[in-house]
């Protein structure tokens, strides 16, 4: 198995930086499998997709990948870091590119659970293009062998943008390793929301397609907002 190295230890002139960084990232570095990462020259920048082995051990649905983005300071012995706990790949990149990782840069190794299809290839990508375009209000991520499927909930951040909610479902195939991306659109967050939580009961119909919106007006909330979650599920 790959694993990640941070390339940190030197640079510990600012404790507080150092410590914060041991208790959000690095304690768990033995459980990190990179899947794709990315280093500037002289690596005054590194960029990581990392899936984390311990969210199946945390708070049932949490995700399961993590966003890092490093900012060395050789000079001074320091650095800086964002992370983010991301519930899909093409989301951890898309973070990762609007933090000026270049795209071609951050691509998945192919290896670790390859598309099964054109339009999960496509999706991907645009996820991974256009990510900053939505706000993640939800997501859910289920690690049972027999459904294995995670869920999010999106909502556009372009007033004009058709279907204003977006629900993305990955499901894996665990006999062939391989996973579907699928993508509806929804008026509403009512509607986004019982769709998930009837896809993980194993109720929901077909996912609507994205459509044009219908009207100008719509629930607003601002772009750091939450959509609020459907009651938790157990894996």
């Amino acid at each position: 198995m790959p694993e990640v190295d941070f390339d940190v230890d030197e640079l510990d002139a600012d404790e507080q930086i150092s410590r914060d960084f041991y208790r959000q990232v690095q304690v768990n570095e033995d459980m990190l499998l990179p899947l794709a990462e990315h280093h500037t020259a002289g690596r005054e920048h590194s960029y990581y997709v990392l899936f984390d082995r311990t969210a199946t051990l945390g708070h049932p649905g949490v995700p399961r990948y993590v966003a890092v983005h490093l900012h060395r300071h050789h000079e001074k012995r320091t650095f800086d870091f964002e992370k983010a706990p991301l519930p899909l790949p093409s989301m951890a990149q898309s973070w990762l590119i609007h933090r000026g990782c270049p795209a071609d840069a951050i691509t998945l190794d192919p290896q670790q659970g390859p598309p099964a299809d054109e339009a999960t290839r496509a999706l991907e990508q645009r996820l991974a293009g256009d990510g900053n375009h939505y706000a993640l209000g939800y997501s859910y991520t289920r690690d049972d062998p027999d459904d294995m499927v995670t869920v999010v909930a999106l909502r556009a951040l372009d007033e004009r943008a058709t279907s204003p909610f977006r629900v993305v479902v990955e499901e894996v195939d665990t006999g062939a390793w391989t996973h579907t991306l699928r993508e509806g659109g929804f008026a509403t967050v009512e509607e986004a929301l019982t769709w998930c939580d009837d896809r993980l009961t194993g109720t929901a119909g077909p996912l609507p397609p994205v459509r044009p919106a219908t009207s100008a007006t719509r629930p607003a909330l601002p772009p750091t907002a939450s959509i609020p979650r459907p009651p938790g599920k157990s894996r």
